[in-house]
Order: structure tokens, then C-alpha cells, then sequence
């Protein structure tokens, strides 16, 4: 898996919202997800938004923030730099949520308003991508 956050907002910038996500690379699907500061205390929520199986299988790669050290397990975290290409697939989802998502773009009329609503657009947005991507393999899957 792959872990990262990207930096959002609500109401003004000094209100920061920051989206933590969790990637399972094989399928590309958004597996965790979790809503906050940039706090150990927001990380340890990724971590138990996560189903079970990933929590005791899974290695997590992230980058250097000192969130993920104080709240991975040591045998499941692995860390790296952007340079790597370890967390590439997870970057990339952070810009295509910026792009899809008119309420992340840094600069736009169509910021959010209500956290609530917030963190709903976002997850309507991760559920209607993995929907998509569950199509696509099973089609991958009937063509074999």
C-alpha cells in the first residue's frame, strides 16, 4: 500500500482539512481514508479505517512525515522518498482528486463550506473511483 495526505480546506484557508488516504497498489483502489490535522492522532485514524487483512498483511510505504513512524507498526512501514517512484500511484490520486474535486483547488469560488459536506464530496468522489476501477478488472478478468 501507499500512504499519503494532501492539504484542503474549509470555510477559509487558516481552517486546514487535511486527507489522509491509504492505496492498495495491485488494484489502485482507495482502501483508507481518514479526515484532519496532520496529527499522529488523524494517522492512527487512516490506520483503523483500514480493513483488518491490510492492517496485519500490508507493507505501508510513506514518505518521511513523523506521523506514519509514531503510529505504523515498524514491520508493516516502510519509508521513502518521492524520488523512489514508491508512492507515485498515491501522489497521483492526490492530483486527480485535485482535478475532479472543485472544493480542493487552491484557488476556486467553489470552496467548502460545512466539513460534513466535505468529507462527503470526497468520499462520493473515492467510492465513485473505486466503483469504476471494480468494473474495469472485473471486465479485465471475463476477457481471460
Amino acid at each position: 500500500m501507499e500512504l499519503d495526505e494532501l492539504w484542503s480546506f474549509v470555510g477559509s484557508k487558516q481552517n486546514s482539512v487535511w486527507i489522509w488516504l491509504a492505496l492498495e497498489r495491485q488494484t489502485r483502489r482507495i482502501v483508507g481514508i481518514a479526515f484532519g490535522d496532520r496529527s499522529a492522532a488523524t494517522c492512527r485514524e487512516l490506520w483503523q479505517s483500514l480493513p483488518g487483512d491490510y492492517r496485519k498483511r500490508a507493507l505501508c510505504y510513506t514518505d518521511f512525515w513523523d506521523a506514519y513512524g509514531r503510529v505504523l507498526p515498524p514491520s508493516r512501514h516502510r519509508t521513502v522518498g518521492k524520488d523512489s517512484g514508491q508512492t507515485a500511484l498515491v501522489e497521483r490520486v492526490n492530483n486527480t482528486l485535485r482535478q475532479r474535486c472543485a472544493n480542493l483547488v487552491r484557488k476556486t469560488l467553489s470552496f467548502s463550506k460545512d466539513p460534513k459536506l466535505h468529507q462527503v464530496r470526497i468520499r462520493l468522489f473515492v467510492d465513485h473511483r473505486n466503483q469504476e476501477l471494480s468494473v474495469k478488472h472485473s471486465a479485465l478478468i471475463s476477457q481471460d
